[in-house]
């Protein structure tokens, strides 16, 4: 029900009040014989057609009105008047259809001071009477009356103030004529003795003005969402004979997203983060959730979506944006988050990770190729520039250290899968998982994911591979990367918002690399995310590192920690 229809719902007795009263003379000498003398009408009588001026929210629970009564939920800013039709048919109620006695009717504030009005009673057959003459009530929404059932007195009062406003309404419009002297009297009568729900209803519609321009002034902003999420990350490393002497940290991260939408469909993400969770040395590989801001806040993101139709994309950023911001993720929901998925590093596909691709400015766009109820084809690419605010020599958005991705993805009910390409170059030195390599060099990266969706969705299963060349400038060594993983998930397992994730697999490894060891590592990692409610989230997680640095002199390594993440 549109907010507009809900104050003139309210307002509409008030603007008939003043009519009413102001044209009393006036319908004394227009109505004749039948209609009430301005004689006949005492002081007294003119205060007890004092017609209420407002309706609150509650007075509409089992009425539907030409003025559209609601439903208390239904109630929106007070603002917005819209007009409404002054005229109707009127109704017959033997004609309409009666809806079963046993269907319940709307609730009311303090039943116990409440007495229901019986079909048998005077003011209900009276009422009755002036909705058949009148159409006051057109039904409700399925057309129906229920003029055998008896109602609340707040139910009652809001047929009454219908009738008031339809008499306000023939009277405004010239048709004084058509409102007799007894029907005057019946309305004053039954204003009397609904008196008190009257009143109250008035005082309701106050409280709800106040509140609705108590939001209103004090809202955020029209177009922008704040979401923010903080993070405490305890950690224990267990090493035998204390062989990288890691100690147990507590870290955390803040990030307050700030979401505007200038269209609907477009979004401006401007992300403020600060953060101080550092990695173990026994675990190269780091946290998902890494890095040291040193307490300060910082602009982490500034990237734009802007969709063009219904099949085309487009993403803008200029801080912050990486290459898997350009492309759909099919890991989810293992490395859908940093704050919600599993805590290692190495939940993320590997191809977004190996090819020593960087963060900073760019570009990307998205073609949804096919989409229809059985499977969608995506094909998205773009490119990002590491430093493109630096004008010196050999740096800038083009002439500096960038990534290029390309990737055509296939979701469906059953199973999500992507190909991926990467294309990286990097002038100085870079570190790809375990190893620093010293720069220039070029990186093309060939990647594939896949994630199987079972018994709707209860179970998830998936995993993925890698391949990096790498190809040395001038003087750099070349070699090969690879490294592969799978995973296990499943979500809302012993509660909604819960998740249960294990994922396993083998970081990068080389064996053509001088002065590295030919060995692997083994990762491992079993989660469980707990959700307290829909703002709290406690998530334990074992690590296990095998041959840590792809050595099988040093010994294996566990990692135990409970992360603990706020959403507002």
């Amino acid at each position: 029900m549109s907010k507009g229809l809900t104050k003139a719902w309210f307002v509409a007795p008030l603007i008939g009040s003043v009519v009413v009263l102001a044209t009393f003379p006036a319908l004394a000498s227009e109505m004749g014989t039948d209609a009430l003398s301005e004689s006949e009408l005492s002081a007294t009588e003119v205060d007890r057609l004092d017609f209420p001026t407002e309706m609150a929210d509650q007075s509409a629970t089992d009425f539907s009105t030409q003025q559209t009564l609601i439903e208390p939920s239904a109630v929106g800013g007070v603002d917005a008047i819209e007009a409404l039709p002054a005229t109707s048919e009127m109704t017959d109620v033997s004609s309409l259809e009666q809806i079963d006695s046993t269907r319940q009717m709307g609730q009311v504030t303090s039943i116990s001071q409440l007495s229901d009005v019986q079909p048998t009673d005077w003011a209900f057959q009276a009422l009755q009477s002036l909705v058949e003459r009148y159409g006051v009530i057109a039904g409700y929404p399925d057309g129906t009356y229920r003029g055998n059932r008896a109602m609340t007195r707040y139910e009652f009062a809001a047929g009454l103030n219908a009738a008031l406003d339809r008499v306000n309404e023939l009277i405004a419009a010239g048709l004084a004529d058509a409102v007799t002297r007894e029907d005057l009297a019946t309305l004053q009568r039954l204003q009397e003795e609904f008196a008190a729900e009257l009143a109250t209803l008035r005082g309701r519609v106050d409280a709800l003005e106040a509140r609705t321009a108590e939001l209103e002034a004090n809202q955020f902003s029209t177009t922008t969402v704040l979401q923010g999420r903080t993070q405490f990350l305890v950690s224990a490393p267990f090493e035998e004979d204390e062989q990288f002497d890691d100690q147990v940290i507590f870290g955390y991260r803040v990030r307050l997203n700030f979401d505007t939408s200038f269209f609907g469909e477009d979004r401006l993400r401007t992300r403020l983060e600060a953060e101080d969770l550092q990695q173990f040395e026994g675990d190269p590989l780091g946290f998902q959730a890494g890095g040291n801001s040193e307490g300060n806040f910082r602009l982490d993101d500034l990237i734009y979506t802007l969709p063009a139709g219904d099949r085309v994309g487009f993403t803008i950023g200029a801080i912050g944006l990486d290459i898997d911001d350009l492309v759909p993720n099919v890991t989810y929901p293992l490395g859908a988050s940093s704050d919600t998925g599993a805590i290692s590093e190495f939940a993320d596909p590997r191809q977004y990770e190996q090819g020593f691709a960087g963060s900073g400015a760019g570009a990307g766009i998205e073609f949804q190729l096919i989409d229809n109820d059985n499977f969608g084809l995506n094909l998205a690419g773009g490119y990002v520039a590491d430093d493109p605010n630096n004008p010196d020599a050999g740096n800038g958005f083009f002439n500096g250290d960038y990534s290029a991705i390309a990737q055509l993805t296939f979701t469906s009910g059953f199973v999500d899968a992507a190909l991926t390409y990467v294309n990286a170059y990097s002038g100085s030195p870079f570190d790809v998982d375990i190893y620093t390599v010293e720069g220039p060099a070029v990186a093309n990266t060939y990647g594939g994911q896949i994630n199987f969706k079972l018994f709707d969705d209860a179970v998830q299963i998936g995993g993925g591979a890698a391949y990096t060349d790498v190809d040395g400038i001038g003087a750099r060594d070349d070699y090969d990367l690879w490294s592969y993983q799978g995973t296990l998930a499943f979500p809302d397992l012993g509660g909604e918002g819960n998740l249960l994730g294990i994922l396993a697999g083998v970081p990068s490894y080389t064996r053509d690399l001088p002065g590295q060891s030919r060995d692997t590592a083994f990762l491992a990692e079993v989660f469980y995310r707990y959700a307290l409610n829909d703002n709290i989230a406690l998530t334990p997680s074992i690590i296990y590192i095998s041959d840590p640095f792809n050595d099988n002199e040093n010994d294996e390594t566990f990692i135990g920690s409970l992360r603990t993440t706020f959403s507002f």
